[in-house]
C-alpha cells in the first residue's frame, strides 16, 4: 500500500498497550515459527471485503460487525462458534429485510485475543500485578506467574483461530445458513410473550421468503439463500503476531496482514506516529479505526491521509464510540472533518464500548437501553448531515449469558451474577442482540423510506 514500508516498521515507532516479554529468546522463537504457518486468511478475501465496505459507504450494503469482547482459550468450543455465527445470521436477515441491501457480516472471531486497559496494574486484596490483557498475552487468573508475559500463547491463538476459521467456513458454505432455517430461528424468537412488536416484522420476512419459494427460488436454485459471505476481524494490538503472520499477495505483490480479513487500531492506539498505525497503513486489508470522544479534527486528517494516502473506496473505516447522548457533541464535527478532505470512508457505530457502568452489584455492565440509544443518535445525526450510516458494531455472543442489563428478557442488576462469563467487558446475549437488529432494521427502514420519498 505504501511504497518503502516495511511489515518491522513499526519497531521503530513509539508503542502502547502492548505487553513486555521477559524472555526475548523465546519471543524470537515464536516469531520465526509463525512466520512459517500459513496465512489465516488470503488477499483475495481482504480484498473482496473492502469492495463490499466500499458498497456500504454508499448505502448500497450495511455492515454487521460482532462478536467477542476477548476470545478466550477456556470458553474455545464448537458450539460457542455455532451459537454465536447463528445469531448473526438471523441479525443478518433482519436488518437485510430492512435495509433492502446485502449485509455483510463480519466476526469478531478467530483473532480477537488481545485487549487494551485503563491501567497497566490492577489490585486485588492489597496485591498489585499486572492486568490481564488477553489470552494470547497473560492469563486471566489474579496470580504472578499467569500475569507474566508468554509468547507461546500466540502459538496457540493461531491454532484457535485456525480451527474457528475451518468451522466457520463449514457453516457458511455447507447449508447450516440457508435463509429459511435462519428465519425458522427468528420466528422462535418473535413469539416471545414481549414481542409483539417485533412479530409483524418477522411476519413479514416469512411472507416473503413463502413468495420467492412459490416462485420457485429456493436454496436448490439460488445458491446465495443457503450460503453466505462471513469475515472476520479483530484489533491489531499485539504487533508481534500481526507481524508475523504478514505475507506477501502473489497477485499485486503487497503486503496483507495474514491474521484477519479486516483489522483495526483502537481508541487508546491511534496515535498519528505510533506503531498500531505505522504497521497498519501498510497492509492491503482493509483497516477500521476506532474514533472516541477526544478524536481531534487535526489527528483524524493526518490518520486518513496515513491510513488511506490513494483515499481508495472500502479501505478505511471509521468506527464511532462515543456513549450515549454524547454523539451529538463528537459526531458531527468528524462527519464535517471527512467531507471537507474529500475522504472515501463508511461510517459504522460501536455502541458499546461508550456504555459502559458498574452495577450496583459491582459488576460492570451496559444497559440496553443506553447501546439503542447510542446508536439511533447516530442514525439521527447521519440524517441531518446527509451522511450515510453504514454499519454497526456489537461485542455480543450467541451465549444466553447476563451481563447487560434490560432487552426483551428484562436482565436486572440482580441477575448480573447468574452467567456473567466475560474475560473483559460486557457482552450482549443472544435474544438482546436479535432483538437489537429487529430496532436497527426499523431505523434502516425509515430512512430507505425517507430516500425514497426525497427521490420521487
Amino acid at each position: 500500500m505504501t511504497k518503502g514500508w516495511t511489515k518491522s516498521d513499526w519497531r521503530a515507532k513509539p508503542r502502547v498497550q502492548m505487553p513486555d516479554y521477559p524472555d526475548m529468546t523465546a519471543l524470537n522463537g515464536v516469531e520465526r515459527q509463525l512466520a512459517k504457518y500459513p496465512p489465516l486468511v488470503f488477499a483475495g478475501e481482504a480484498r473482496t471485503l473492502k469492495k463490499q465496505l466500499a458498497l456500504a459507504a454508499e448505502g448500497k450494503a450495511f455492515v454487521l460487525q460482532g462478536g467477542d469482547c476477548a476470545e478466550s482459550f477456556a470458553e474455545f468450543s464448537a458450539d460457542n462458534i455455532r451459537d454465536t455465527f447463528r445469531v448473526m445470521l438471523q441479525m443478518a436477515v433482519v436488518l437485510t429485510y430492512g435495509a433492502k441491501v446485502p449485509v455483510v457480516k463480519i466476526g469478531r472471531m478467530a483473532g480477537q485475543f488481545a485487549k487494551p486497559r485503563s491501567a497497566g496494574t490492577e489490585v486485588m486484596g492489597g496485591v498489585e500485578l499486572p492486568s490481564y490483557r488477553g489470552d494470547i498475552i497473560n492469563g486471566f487468573d489474579f496470580t504472578a506467574a499467569d500475569r507474566i508475559p508468554d509468547p507461546s500463547r500466540m502459538l496457540q491463538a493461531y491454532t484457535q483461530s485456525a480451527a474457528s476459521l475451518n468451522l466457520l467456513r463449514a457453516f457458511s458454505k455447507g447449508g447450516f445458513a440457508d435463509i429459511h432455517r435462519v428465519h425458522s430461528w427468528t420466528l422462535g424468537f418473535a413469539e416471545h410473550d414481549k414481542a409483539e412488536r417485533y412479530r409483524e416484522l418477522s411476519n413479514r420476512i416469512a411472507d416473503a421468503l413463502d413468495f420467492m419459494t412459490a416462485a420457485g427460488v429456493n436454496a436448490d436454485t439460488a445458491h446465495t439463500l443457503s450460503t453466505v459471505d462471513f469475515y472476520t476481524s479483530h484489533e491489531a494490538l499485539l504487533l508481534e503476531y500481526e507481524e508475523a503472520l504478514c505475507r506477501i499477495d502473489s497477485l499485486t505483490g503487497q503486503p496483507v496482514a495474514g491474521s484477519g480479513h479486516m483489522i483495526w487500531i483502537g481508541d487508546r492506539t491511534r496515535q498519528p506516529d505510533g506503531a498500531h498505525v505505522e504497521f497498519c497503513r501498510g497492509v492491503l486489508n482493509p483497516i477500521g479505526l476506532k474514533c472516541g470522544p477526544t478524536t481531534t479534527a487535526e489527528d483524524l486528517k493526518v490518520l486518513m491521509a496515513k491510513l488511506n494516502p490513494q483515499n481508495e473506496p472500502g479501505r478505511l473505516t471509521l468506527i464511532a464510540r462515543f456513549g450515549a447522548g454524547k454523539v451529538g457533541d463528537h459526531l458531527p464535527r468528524l462527519i464535517k472533518t471527512v467531507q471537507a478532505e474529500g475522504a472515501n470512508v463508511l461510517w459504522s457505530c460501536d455502541a458499546m464500548h461508550g456504555n459502559t457502568i458498574k452495577a450496583a452489584s459491582g459488576y460492570k455492565t451496559r444497559p440496553f437501553e443506553s447501546v439503542l440509544r447510542e446508536v439511533r443518535e447516530f442514525f439521527a445525526i447521519h440524517k441531518a448531515e446527509g451522511t450515510i450510516p453504514g454499519g454497526v458494531h456489537f461485542e455480543m455472543t450467541g451465549q444466553d449469558v447476563t451481563e447487560c442489563t434490560g432487552g426483551l428478557r428484562a436482565v436486572s442488576d440482580e441477575n448480573l451474577s447468574d452467567r456473567y462469563h466475560t474475560a473483559c467487558d460486557p457482552r450482549l446475549n443472544a435474544s438482546q442482540s436479535l432483538e437489537l437488529a429487529f430496532l436497527v432494521a426499523e431505523e434502516l427502514t425509515a430512512r430507505r423510506v425517507e430516500n425514497r420519498r426525497m427521490a420521487m
